[in-house]
This record gives C-alpha cells, sequence and structure tokens, in this order.
C-alpha cells in the first residue's frame, strides 16, 4: 500500500529566502484539495499530517485511499511540478533493494533502470551505488522467480522507472512521476478581480491568473437573468484551483441602454468597457484587490486594437492583466478544454447589446473623442446604481 504521496515543486525552489512563504501557502492549498465537498468523507480525516521536508512537501497518509481521487485533486494544485505515490521504508539498502522488489512484483515489464535522488549525506552509499545494488538485486530475484527471465536494465528507454529517495529520516521508493499543473500557489501573489464574459477566453485568463499565484476575486456584467446560471458553472469549474471564490453580479441593462440611446453608435462598445472597467476599479478598491484580468486577445474583435485597449484602459489607473494578448485562439480553446469551461463557455447566451451593434464600430478610436461622449452620461449616478443593486455569492 503507497502510504505517502511526495510533492515536488520547481519555481518554489528559486525564491530564496522567502521560499519557506510559498511551501506554507503550498501546504495549505493541498490541504484544501484533499477535503471533498460537503456531504462526503473528507480526504483529511485519512491523513496524518501535510508538512515541508528538504525541497519537498509530504503528505502521510494513515488508511488506504482511491489513489485516483488523490491524484485529481493534486493535479489542480498550482505550484506542484509533480507528484507521486511512494512507498517508505528503513533507510538500509538491504530493506530498499526488498521493498524495490516487492512493488515490482506485479508489474510486467522487459526493461527497467532504478533512479536514485540522495539529500542524507551521510547514507553510506552513493546514488550511483543504490542504483547498481538494487538494480542487480531486482535482475537476481527475476532469474530465481523465474530462470527464462529475459528482464534487463536499460538506462535510455527503459519501459519502468524504479524511483527511490533518500531524505531526512526516510526511504521512499515509487514508480510513476505525475504531471501536476506547475506555476505558483494561489493566494502568494495577492488579489485580482477577474472580468468575466461568459465566454471562452475569460475563464482561461482566470486560469493563467491563478496559475501564477493571484487569488482570484470574480465579476460578471448581467443583462439577463438567465446568463447568470452559466456564470455561476464557470466558476465551479474554476474554483477547483483556488477553493473558494466570491463572485460580484452587477446589472448592467440601464447604463447599456443609456450609452445606445445618448452616444454614437461607432464608440457603444468601447463605453461599455470603460464603464465595466471603471465598476470593476471600485469593488477591487473594496476587495483590496491590485489589479483587474481579462480575456482581451490582440485583433480578436474590434475592441481589442492597441488603440482601442489603450483609450478602455485609460479610465482606471488599476493594473490590467491581459493572460491571453498574444495567444492563438486555438491554444485558448485547447486550455479551455483541458480545465473544463469550454463545454460550458460555448452554451447560447443572450447580450442586450447584441441587438444595437454598430456594423462599423471604432477600431482606432481617439481618447479624446470617446471622453467627449462619455460626457454625455451621467456616469457617477449610473454606476452607484449599478453597485448598490450588485449581488455577492460565494461559491
Amino acid at each position: 500500500m503507497m502510504n505517502f504521496v511526495i510533492c515536488h515543486y520547481a519555481e518554489i525552489g528559486l525564491k530564496g529566502k522567502n521560499r519557506r512563504f510559498f511551501e506554507e501557502k503550498l501546504v495549505e492549498n493541498i490541504k484544501k484539495s484533499l477535503t471533498r465537498k460537503k456531504g462526503q468523507r473528507p480526504f483529511r480525516a485519512r491523513i496524518l499530517k501535510v508538512k515541508r521536508i528538504s525541497g519537498r512537501i509530504l503528505i502521510e497518509l494513515k488508511e488506504k485511499v482511491n489513489e485516483e481521487e488523490i491524484k485529481n485533486s493534486l493535479k489542480n494544485v498550482f505550484g506542484i511540478a509533480h507528484f507521486s505515490l511512494a512507498v517508505s521504508c528503513e533507510q538500509k539498502i538491504e530493506r530498499i533493494k526488498k521493498k524495490a522488489v516487492e512493488i515490482l512484483k506485479d508489474k510486467v515489464f522487459k526493461t527497467f533502470k532504478v533512479e536514485t535522488q540522495k539529500s542524507k549525506k551521510d547514507f553510506p552509499f552513493s546514488s550511483q551505488e543504490i542504483n547498481e545494488k538494487v538494480g542487480e538485486y531486482i535482475l537476481k530475484k527475476s532469474k530465481i522467480q523465474n530462470p527464462k527471465s529475459k528482464i534487463k536494465v536499460d538506462l535510455e528507454n527503459p519501459e519502468l522507472t524504479c524511483f527511490i529517495e533518500i531524505v531526512e529520516k526516510y526511504a521512499f521508493l515509487y514508480l510513476e512521476k505525475i504531471k501536476g499543473p506547475g506555476g505558483l500557489p494561489v493566494g502568494v501573489s495577492g488579489k485580482a478581480i477577474s472580468l468575466l464574459s461568459g465566454g471562452i477566453d475569460s475563464a482561461v485568463a482566470s486560469y493563467y491568473g491563478m496559475r501564477r499565484g493571484i487569488k482570484i476575486v470574480f465579476l460578471y456584467f448581467y443583462t439577463h437573468f438567465s446568463s447568470i446560471e452559466k456564470i455561476k458553472k464557470i466558476v465551479e469549474v474554476l474554483n477547483k484551483y483556488q477553493f473558494k471564490s466570491r463572485l460580484y453580479l452587477v446589472p448592467f441593462l440601464n447604463i447599456q441602454k443609456e450609452i445606445f440611446k445618448k452616444t454614437e453608435p461607432k464608440f457603444c462598445c468601447l463605453l461599455c468597457r470603460r464603464f465595466m472597467f471603471k465598476i470593476a476599479e471600485i469593488l477591487a478598491e473594496k476587495e483590496k484587490a491590485k489589479a483587474l484580468i481579462t480575456g482581451e486577445n490582440i485583433g480578436q474583435v474590434a475592441s481589442q486594437t492597441l488603440e482601442n485597449i489603450g483609450v478602455s484602459a485609460r479610465a482606471i489607473n488599476l493594473p490590467i492583466l491581459r493572460p491571453l494578448i498574444g495567444q492563438d485562439k486555438k491554444d485558448i480553446i485547447e486550455k479551455a478544454r483541458e480545465i473544463g469551461s469550454f463545454r460550458i463557455s460555448i452554451l447560447p447566451q443572450e447580450f442586450y447589446c447584441q441587438k444595437f451593434l454598430p456594423k462599423h464600430p471604432e477600431t482606432k478610436a481617439d481618447l479624446e473623442k470617446v471622453k467627449r461622449e462619455e460626457e454625455k452620461l451621467d456616469a457617477e449616478k449610473l454606476i452607484k446604481e449599478a453597485i448598490k443593486r450588485s449581488q455577492i455569492i460565494v461559491i
């Protein structure tokens, strides 16, 4: 039975004196990931401890667990480069050799190798010597069990690798390195407001923000109540990466009506965008968020030319992060499929503004002209009213 999970990180190891802060946040997030939904038995009840050891995070299990559930949970924890379900034994070469044969006994393979990492300097054998002694013992035992055995060592392209780690008081053995999502633990980089549209891009942009350690607060501007359930489902998908989320729902219909009624049509999309940013900035101050995140992508639609992005951004002082700015659409779609948001994002969604979109929207807007159009509106009143009528949902 596998009684440990060893989690390895990559970028966190480069953080110098701040490394402990990143490691402790990773430990906290691992604990959260191993707690199931309400009404189900939590993994935490089966865990003795999660702790930092010599450049690793160690999860100690106290009873048999569903290995697939453990894997599925840890694959969503940013900061983990790779992890392995492992067994342990005494730090004695004879015990290590026997344990290696034990974990291989039900495996079918023709070629193998042994790969050792040793951080304990006073262990009496080098990594290469451990590889040789354990490999030799595996071959010997396979011949005893089956004199016709053709199992051999292949250091270049083995069918199976027996990994050994000698660290602190432990000797770990495992057969698989499972890829983690990488990045930084959610929460180490502060907080940002992510503007969700209900489409493909904004959900993927949120994912990339979380991957860099940002805690996301979601914001959605709605004109029809029917679209809210779709947004909640998108947040539920993204929630597996940060475990608990706040979603602001802000009514936007009155603002859109005023814009379409009182301003020049070719500037309507830009004005809507500027109002969204102004409201998001106010909510960011309330949430102590340091930036906004959007799914903007150069040249994808009329509002996302360099000129128009600049005009929209100048509505506020807060930094706007655009993780998808240079990505191809096919790559964004592929990532949306991978994280599970794509099937929800493509569901039909009604927008009030679709009825009034200009045939020829401005693609190279002039900031002063846009400001003059904006002056036709009572921006302060409209923004205050929208925020007053907003709702917060915790997911």
